[in-house]
């Protein structure tokens, strides 16, 4: 009996030593390598991006309209001046309509784009824009300028602009108010609305020429643009 548990345990010494002789050695990992790492990101664990074709090109989150506070300050940094007027009919007498909360009927800020804004927008985007156009028409210092900074000290009939100068005039503003400059067939557009205004001014018989109304011709556009007015 001894001798069968002696043969038994022989063989499985035996045995354990051709296992272990029979592993292959690992080999160290190289310097700088690092270890596969499984893949947490599974098919069917994450939402996709949304389509950009039903987003208008966009895969982020949808566009937000400026809060009215927002919209105040935006339109002192592009323009150069508050919406004040005319008379008491400024962007603080429009608050509420533009869509400020007054906490007392409504305790949120409308932020929809909707025509009445539009509308608003567009009457203080005039009123601000002639405003600082005819300022700027006579300050013959461009650094004290806003609108014309990139127009010569002193000038009158606009159609003597370059192209050049005037392409400098829209990207500058472009840059200004929506915090992207013009390029391309866009930009070759706008000079054209430029110079269609320069020559229409130049036909009136007014003396002397509105020609600040074609500065605030290319602010009232570009202010109520949807770029200026979204982020």
């Amino acid at each position: 009996m001894r001798r069968l548990v002696l043969s038994a345990a022989l063989l499985a010494l035996a045995s354990a030593g051709c296992s272990k002789s029979e592993e292959k050695p690992v080999a160290p990992p190289l310097d700088g390598q690092l270890e596969p790492i499984p893949n947490p990101h599974q098919p069917g664990d994450f939402e996709p991006l949304p389509d950009p074709e039903a987003q208008g090109g966009s895969v982020g989150r949808q566009p937000r309209r400026l809060t009215v506070a927002q919209l105040d300050a935006a339109i002192l940094n592009a323009v150069g001046r508050r919406w004040t007027g005319p008379g008491n009919d400024g962007i603080d007498a429009r608050a509420t309509s533009l869509g400020r909360a007054d906490y007392a009927l409504v305790a949120s800020e409308n932020t929809e784009p909707n025509l009445v804004f539009a509308k608003f927008l567009e009457d203080g985007a005039r009123y601000t824009c002639l405003e600082q156009a005819k300022v700027e028409v006579t300050q013959t210092d461009p650094s004290l300028r806003t609108l014309s900074r990139t127009l010569p000290g002193t000038w009158g009939d606009l159609r003597k602009l370059t192209d050049a100068q005037v392409r400098e005039f829209l990207v500058y503003n472009s840059t200004r108010f929506w915090g992207s400059p013009l390029s391309g067939d866009e930009l070759t557009k706008w000079v054209g609305l430029f110079t269609q205004a320069a020559t229409r001014v130049e036909t009136l018989t007014a003396n002397p020429k509105p020609r600040h109304q074609v500065l605030a011709l290319v602010c009232i556009a570009m202010l109520t643009d949807p770029r200026f007015i979204t982020y």
